[in-house]
């Protein structure tokens, strides 16, 4: 009965080393995750290959894994930058934007995990200084908010090239201005869209009154057409045509012969 706890003890020692032994052997990598393993006696960070993808993974216990997310990422900046004219622009933006799941390897040796502070964030507000730099404060408050996100796109592509992050879209939610160039900026549109609506009712008065003059000269034309047309022959024609229309209809009448002017007939009675 001595013996068993004797016994007992170093299999009870064995199996807890065990389970210490399988818990820092084990990765579990969650979903739209990755991981970078380190080899403490192999080199180090692993950058040959893809990284371990989702999943239950057995590693040495002497070796690290470090996770990252893969998925797309959303980074939200307020940055202040400078237009054309040395005004301050606040700009509120947000960048959509994912690590380079092949170079997962390369951007940890390289970068670290704290890569958006180090990395991206710098080269999104280096982009939006480098663009809204090109703009009067007019053209970024009026027009130009979906150039300039294209631009800022453009500009931190060409910043992160061959740095193992790759941006996906740079959405500008708000172009905040100093409160006295926003007004004046503001009194100007109105001014313009002023302008523009009485231009459109001049133009269309304009178009109306050119209207009513053709139309007045086609009937005055139309008129000295007939005028000229209706000589003394043919209103006589004309008469004697109307005076035979009447004298075949079935009312009673008397028609003098010779009686009008220019001795066309005369109805005297209608009965």
């Amino acid at each position: 009965m001595e013996k068993l706890p004797k016994i007992g003890l170093p299999i009870i020692i064995g199996i807890v080393l065990l389970i210490i032994f399988i818990s820092k052997s084990t990765v579990t990598i969650g979903s739209g995750e990755a991981g970078v393993l380190y080899k403490t006696f192999g080199g180090g960070v692993v950058t040959e290959g893809p990284p371990l993808n989702e999943g239950f993974h057995l590693v040495a216990p002497w070796n690290k894994v470090f996770i990252y997310e893969v998925r797309q990422q959303s980074l939200e900046e307020t940055m202040t930058v400078l237009s054309s004219n040395g005004l301050e622009i606040r700009i509120d933006a947000s960048t959509w934007f994912q690590p380079s799941y092949q170079n997962l390897g390369r951007l940890h040796r390289e970068k670290g995990e704290a890569y958006i502070q180090r990395l991206l964030q710098p080269a999104i507000r280096s982009a939006a200084r480098a663009v809204v730099g090109r703009y009067d404060p007019e053209q970024l408050y009026s027009s130009k908010r979906e150039v300039i996100q294209q631009e800022i796109l453009e500009e931190s592509q060409i910043i992160l090239q061959e740095q193992y992050v790759q941006v996906n879209e740079v959405l500008v939610r708000d172009v905040s201005l100093p409160p006295n160039i926003k007004d004046a900026i503001e009194r100007k549109l109105r001014q313009e869209q002023e302008s523009l609506e009485y231009e459109f009712r001049l133009t269309k008065a304009t178009q109306e009154a050119e209207r009513q003059r053709i139309d007045a000269e086609g009937k005055a034309t139309a008129n000295e057409i007939l005028n000229a047309s209706l000589t003394d022959n043919i209103l006589r024609e004309k008469g004697i045509q109307a005076t035979l229309e009447l004298a075949r209809s079935n009312n009673a009448k008397t028609v003098v012969i010779g009686g009008g002017e220019d001795g066309m007939p005369l109805i005297l009675g209608n009965n």
